[in-house]
């Protein structure tokens, strides 16, 4: 869902029988295609739609998975519910997202929206349990990792507008102090490292 560059899907492609991604983005799926090209797949099928409603029956497959979208749903409850629908029975709904610490949520989310404006909010872990809650299926087993980098390979692969760059820099360079965003920023020689916080959902489906 919502499947960006296709890394997930090509990745599971490896080890099931069939894979499908959906993305909004023509562009995004150009890319997922040349990787599965790349990769030499031949059990991927890609739909270029939105997720709200998922263009597939319900029960259509025993996994499915978001990862590093749900930041992105102005609703995202509607998208679980979706994610859930198209689940068969037994089949596992996965959620992978940034999970900000509650009291570092708005900074992070701040920052987040400096760095991709289409960025809408990432969900601190206790609202995304309330999501699958919510959505009627059964309390997922979670993990969590930091995502780690350094600013400057952030901002290359990101789409600031120009203007907000130094301020962006200016939180990471504050955050080595404070880490009120919750990013564990660190110096390292003349670099800023960093580990965002990542949180892994997965449910089975009654």
């Amino acid at each position: 869902v919502a499947s960006g560059p296709g890394l997930l899907v090509c990745a599971f492609a490896r080890v099931v029988r069939h894979a499908t991604g959906i993305d909004l983005t023509p562009a995004m799926l150009d890319r997922a295609r040349q990787l599965q090209r790349d990769q030499g797949l031949t059990n991927v099928i890609w739909h270029q739609g939105d997720v709200l409603p998922l263009p597939f029956p319900g029960a259509s497959f025993t996994i499915v998975t978001a990862r590093f979208a749900f930041h992105h749903f102005l609703d995202p409850l509607a998208v679980l519910r979706e994610m859930a629908r198209v689940c068969a029975p037994g089949g596992t709904v996965a959620v992978i997202d940034s999970a900000p610490a509650p009291d570092k949520a708005d900074a992070f989310n701040r920052l987040e929206k400096l760095r991709d404006p289409s960025h809408v909010r990432a969900l601190p872990l206790a609202e995304l349990l309330d999501l699958y809650r919510r959505a009627g299926l059964p309390e997922p087993r979670t993990t969590a990792y930091r995502l780690e980098s350094d600013l400057d390979s952030l901002l290359a692969r990101s789409f600031p507008r120009p203007e907000d760059v130094p301020e962006i820099r200016r939180i990471f360079a504050r955050a080595v102090a404070d880490d009120r965003a919750d990013i564990r920023a660190r110096r390292d020689g003349d670099r800023i490292r960093y580990g965002y916080p990542v949180a892994v959902l997965a449910a089975r489906r009654a």
